[in-house]
């Protein structure tokens, strides 16, 4: 079996051997383990993705845990190495793990950890981006600027859509989805229509007494309506951004049909999960609709696109960035560190994963105790009071 190329090793006389397949952002995340006597390895391979092989190879004859990334295999192959490595930790630096079978890990007693609580304005922020830049053709405009074809002014150049006063809807108004709404109706004045299968009271509230401070300054005041079903937010909206879980339920959610259903100049974000979209079927529609636009962040199998999507000009995508702020990465880094040096010290789970930021402040030491472990009831595992 073939050892990574490059391995970066902080605090070698550690007790503890922690291993982390990918670099992360800043260095306190380390530091949280080295000072409690970690040992830790990273690994600087030059591939974006490891195989269950080089992850095989890092995990080695003794591991007490390993800081993972969405991009892994994690499954019973994995697990079971950490297990007979005398593992019982491994964390994700992301919120979502559909890339890790759970049950697999429980089986083998290994505790999963994930990073909530610290992505969601961030992702917000990338999906309120993806919306103005489709919405206003920035990319296609700074293409044409790049390439030397812009010879003066013209009355229909680049002409694109009008937030102020339009709707935007939501589908999934959870945490990142709500935040997004608010950015959406503060910053442009948007109405808002939502589906979701629980009532957003929080946002409703937010969107009522905005509308009620415009009213009092002279302006048309903000609406929104809670849709009874999800084809009500693709017919009427002018944006409409994504925000569902990933599962059976929400795979293909937005496919032949009910493309079909939305406005022929609406468009659409996704900053979620990419077979959230059919992208096959989505990709015909840009080519038969040129007025509707689309801001992709990830994509139905990453880090491959459809054919066809990236010669779209009313399509615009990036990869991936929705959470890459330096503060959310910094932290994502910290909260999948604590995850895994939580369980190896034998603290309880924290009681609200939301709710992390006394982990995230650097001006103090964190609690003892792992940020967010989704596994830790069938592990029965004990929740920190603190």
């Amino acid at each position: 079996m073939a050892k990574p190329i490059s391995i970066e090793v902080w605090n070698p006389s550690g007790k503890y051997r922690v291993v982390s397949t990918k670099p992360m952002p800043g260095t306190r995340w380390i530091r949280l383990l080295t000072d409690q006597d970690c040992r830790v390895e990273i690994c600087t391979e030059k591939k974006t993705i490891l195989s269950v092989e080089d992850i095989l190879a890092l995990i080695g004859d003794k591991c007490d845990g390993v800081i993972g990334q969405l991009t892994e295999d994690w499954g019973e192959v994995l697990f079971s190495a950490l297990r007979r490595a005398g593992g019982t930790a491994f964390s994700n630096m992301a919120v979502g793990y559909n890339n890790v079978d759970v049950n697999a890990a429980n089986k083998n007693g290994v505790a999963v950890g994930n990073t909530p609580g610290v992505l969601t304005e961030t992702t917000a922020e990338l999906a309120a981006s993806l919306s103005l830049a489709a919405a206003r053709r920035i990319v296609e405009a700074d293409q044409f600027m790049r390439a030397g074809l812009y010879d003066g002014w013209l009355p229909h150049l680049f002409v694109g859509n009008l937030l102020k006063g339009q709707t935007v809807g939501v589908i999934g108004a959870g945490r990142i989805g709500s935040a997004y709404a608010r950015m959406m109706i503060e910053g442009f004045k948007m109405n808002l229509i939502y589906y979701d299968l629980y009532q957003a009271t929080r946002l409703e509230k937010f969107v009522t007494e905005y509308g009620q401070f415009l009213k009092t300054n002279g302006e048309q005041p903000v609406t929104w309506k809670r849709a009874a079903k999800m084809e009500d937010v693709l017919s009427e909206a002018d944006v409409i951004s994504l925000h569902p879980v990933l599962d059976k339920t929400t795979f293909h959610l937005i496919n032949k049909e009910s493309l079909s259903i939305m406005k022929k100049e609406a468009v659409l974000v996704n900053a979620s999960r990419g077979p959230v979209i059919d992208e096959a079927a989505l990709v015909e529609h840009l080519k038969a609709n040129p007025m509707f636009r689309v801001g992709l962040d990830v994509f139905e199998e990453e880090p491959f696109m459809k054919p066809g999507l990236a010669e779209l000009k009313n399509a615009v995508v990036v990869p991936h960035i929705a959470s890459a702020s330096k503060w959310t990465r910094e932290g994502m880094a910290t909260l999948a560190a604590l995850n895994v040096l939580g369980r190896i010290k034998g603290y309880p789970v924290w009681i609200d994963p939301n709710r992390i930021e006394t982990f995230l402040d650097e001006k103090s030491e964190p609690p003892p105790a792992s940020p967010s472990i989704v596994n830790a009831k069938q592990l029965g595992l004990p929740s920190s009071m603190l």
